[in-house]
């Protein structure tokens, strides 16, 4: 390196140093305790292995060797009086020996040339602060994770990660439309989405707010949302217009959800649907923030009770689903031609968006029109959305049902403006 280059790579260095310890020196404040290290140690700690990996050309790989078992010492040192002072946690230990790394990183263009090496650095100091930083929030969601969700979790990653490669990616059956692979993936995808609503669920709670529990609830499932809160609204006729919009809330994230999907699958159909969707979203969350300034002086708040969705059964379950839609969509489109597609989708609606979304957009990318495909997904939204308004007014009463459906129907309403305006166009 030139010298130019060797002072980027000692501030690059003393800056990823900076930002860690500049987290560990306001917890040390918070704690009025002293720890290892702090806004001064560790830029300290991050120059050291920046001149150690500048000194291997000519010394050596073992200068860095001493330096980092000297850090060790010193760290073994900080752990056993943390140990005596009943304080055993060792993050700050852990994070002095990644601020060395960086340094040393820093300072070894041949490791990764270019810039990618300066980012690569800001973004792993970035996300050790974060990890810091957040202790509390984190230990508080990992003290709400249950024995369900572990195992849960571990069959998402083990089906995402190990069973989803090994799938064999050629088609079979009638019409060549069933593909393991791409069945599988919309699986995870699916799941994925869901997963991480869920999440979001657990780690910040549905008593923040109803707008909150009907965001996260549409990612998970909006249906779910419907029925619980049609129940209450059953039970307790005084909160009727807060279970309107926790469900309003809710489909209105569904509609956003379908434009993550068809995002994500098939991006060229995302021009036809943005419209429509945009539309029905937007005049949902509309609805919603009408509703909630209607409550707002209330400030009444309930949750959904959320379970983890991914579960093996229902996984499998899905993936039926897809498959025998996506074989009748393409039956249907070649027996009747567009019509076909609009038949499986009404139908398909009245229980899931997710399967004849994915299947249409499969649809679209081997050939369907574009207009009919997006006339398709607008429909089967439009039945699950109806669907939705029926749960509502069966379950939580005529009043219920009136107001949740006359928001609903508009919404409808909007997105078929939207689709007829963007096929006049």
């Amino acid at each position: 390196m030139d010298l130019r280059q060797t002072f980027l790579s000692l501030g690059i260095a003393l800056a990823a140093g900076a930002l860690i310890g500049a987290e560990r020196q306001q917890a040390q404040e918070k704690r009025a305790r002293v720890d290892f290290g702090g806004i001064r140690t560790f830029p300290l700690i991050s120059l050291a292995g920046a001149l150690g990996a500048l000194m291997i050309p000519v010394a050596g790989l073992w200068v860095l060797g001493i330096l980092l078992a000297g850090l060790g010492a010193l760290l073994t040192v900080s752990h056993a009086r943390a140990v005596m002072e009943k304080e055993p946690g060792i993050s700050t230990e852990v994070a002095a020996l990644i601020t060395f790394a960086l340094g040393a990183l820093a300072a070894m263009p041949e490791v990764l040339p270019g810039s990618g090496r300066y980012l690569l650095i800001a973004a792993v100091a970035a996300v050790v602060m974060a990890l810091l930083a957040l202790k509390q929030p984190l230990h508080g969601f990992a003290a709400r994770v249950s024995a369900d969700d572990v195992y849960a979790t571990s069959k998402f990653v083990i089906l995402a990660l190990v069973v989803l490669p090994i799938l064999p990616d050629r088609a079979y059956g009638p019409f060549a439309v069933l593909n393991p692979y791409t069945i599988g993936l919309m699986i995870v995808l699916v799941a994925g989405l869901s997963f991480a609503g869920y999440v979001g669920a657990r780690a910040f709670g549905g008593r923040r707010g109803l707008i909150l529990t009907g965001l996260l609830g549409g990612l998970v499932s909006s249906t779910a949302v419907t029925l619980t809160f049609s129940g209450r609204a059953k039970e307790e006729p005084s909160i009727m217009t807060l279970c309107s919009l926790a469900i309003v809330v809710a489909s209105a994230t569904m509609f956003a959800r379908v434009l993550a999907i068809v995002a994500v699958v098939d991006r060229p159909l995302l021009g036809a649907i943005t419209w429509p969707m945009a539309a029905m979203g937007a005049s949902g969350f509309g609805a919603a923030l009408w509703l909630y300034r209607r409550e707002a002086d209330k400030g009444t708040k309930h949750e959904v009770p959320l379970r983890n969705p991914f579960e093996l059964r229902q996984a499998v379950k899905f993936g039926l689903a897809y498959a025998a839609i996506l074989f009748i969509a393409k039956a249907a489109q070649a027996t009747f031609g567009s019509s076909g597609v609009y038949v499986s989708a009404f139908l398909a609606g009245l229980t899931d968006v997710d399967a004849i979304v994915l299947s249409i957009s499969q649809l679209h990318r081997e050939g369907l029109a574009e207009m009919p495909a997006a006339t398709g997904i607008t429909l089967a939204v439009t039945t699950n959305t109806l669907v939705k308004a029926g749960i509502a007014a069966v379950l939580g009463g005529p009043a219920l049902g009136k107001r949740v459906g006359t928001i609903l129907v508009a919404v409808l309403a909007a997105g078929g403006v939207a689709l007829a305006i963007g096929a006049a166009v």
